[in-house]
């Protein structure tokens, strides 16, 4: 066999970062010997993996087709490594959750899952919806789990379970009294919304898309406590998910304001990409995933741990 598997190690790595001392950084090697075990690995092919961009290295056509099968490879052979060594648990596994997702279930489950399994380790990242569908999509990510739409054709989308948007005001704003509130009141208020690019924003967006040019948009914040807190401030109104909302609707601190006329509804999806082999761990996790889930209609219906 003419390439090894440090060779495949150090291709995938300069794939992720597009940069030969990023990736020596990461796998704790010297430039010199990564950009020599590149050099190598396509010297014994008579081929090229990268475009030389500046100082930059972007994967090409043949360097795409080789890296799903190169991360599966390396996947197996750290499940054969672990085996061998007599390890229980599952390695180490990368799951990215978009804000709502990552905040309100993926750290429990995450948690759940290492009392489990005390011998893995796992790197959650949380981003919004259009960064994990990338990173998923550039192999960064093992799983990923968002509240928003995928249409990548790379990778595959599950169904998790439905959440729901709701609007929302303090509780001494005018339309927190009123039992129906109609569009031409919303489109009169100041809104305290997420930003571009999030599943959150992207729900609210399709379901008032007839009338985003007359929305008066006052903030747009990266996170869903910063809405809350604007809106406790009296700022404006929102609208996130109701599963980010349980505990403040419990405590009164911030109340639903009724919009029959809005389809707010959704789903949290699982993703992956197709072609990336799903380890035993990943498998597990999703169990535990569905498990948390099962029978249960909507995200907020969960039963979670009180916040006081």
């Amino acid at each position: 066999m003419k390439y090894s598997l440090r060779q495949l190690e150090i291709f995938v790595a300069i794939s992720r970062t597009e940069s030969v001392s990023r990736a020596a950084e990461a796998l704790s090697l010297s430039q010199s010997a990564t950009s020599t075990s590149l050099s190598e690995l396509e010297r014994q092919f008579d081929l090229q993996l990268f475009d030389r961009v500046g100082k930059s290295l972007r994967i090409n056509e043949t360097g795409r087709q080789l890296l799903p099968r190169a991360v599966e490879l390396l996947d197996r052979a750290k499940e054969i490594e672990n085996l061998l060594q007599g390890h229980v648990g599952f390695g180490h596994m990368r799951i990215g959750a978009t804000l709502t997702v990552g905040n309100y279930l993926a750290t429990i489950l995450v948690a759940r899952f290492l009392q489990e399994h005390p011998e893995s380790r796992i790197q959650l990242k949380v981003h919004n919806t259009s960064t994990i569908v990338q990173q998923i999509a550039n192999h960064e990510l093992d799983l990923g789990l968002i509240e928003g739409d995928c249409n990548h054709p790379d990778i595959e989308v599950q169904p998790w379970i439905a959440d729901e948007l709701v609007v929302f005001s303090a509780p001494n704003h005018p339309l927190a009294k009123q039992r129906k509130v109609s569009l031409e009141q919303l489109l009169q208020e100041d809104w305290i919304l997420r930003e571009k690019g999030s599943g959150t924003r992207e729900t609210f967006d399709r379901a008032l898309h007839s009338h985003h040019s007359k929305l008066k948009i006052r903030l747009e914040l990266e996170h869903t406590e910063a809405i809350k807190r604007a809106v406790e401030s009296g700022l404006g109104i929102g609208c996130i998910s109701r599963l980010a909302l349980k505990d403040a609707f419990r405590r009164g601190s911030l109340v639903p304001i009724s919009t029959p006329n809005l389809n707010l509804s959704r789903f949290f999806y699982f993703l992956w990409h197709k072609q990336k082999y799903q380890t035993t761990g990943i498998r597990e996790f999703l169990d535990l995933c569905k498990s948390l889930t099962v029978g249960i209609e909507r995200s907020d219906l969960v039963n979670l741990p009180e916040i006081a």
